[in-house]
């Protein structure tokens, strides 16, 4: 099962590619509805997380931020 770091915790991400895929951009578009009362900005950046464990791009930004 593929994990994301995001400072010092760990999270767990669905195994498949699509599965992955479907998380991150649910989570992107509930972010942005973030102005209702239970989704969140704070879904935005975590799906885009859950994204980068697939694309290259989005990962080296992410490695690139952390440090």
């Amino acid at each position: 099962m593929a994990s994301i770091r995001l400072g010092s915790r760990r999270f767990k991400v669905p195994g498949s590619p699509l599965g992955r895929k479907v998380t991150g951009t649910l989570l992107v578009g509930g972010g942005v509805l973030g102005f209702l009362p239970v989704l969140g900005f704070w879904m935005v950046p975590l799906g885009v997380a859950v994204l980068s464990v697939d694309s290259h791009a989005i990962r080296r930004k992410r490695r690139q931020a952390e440090v």
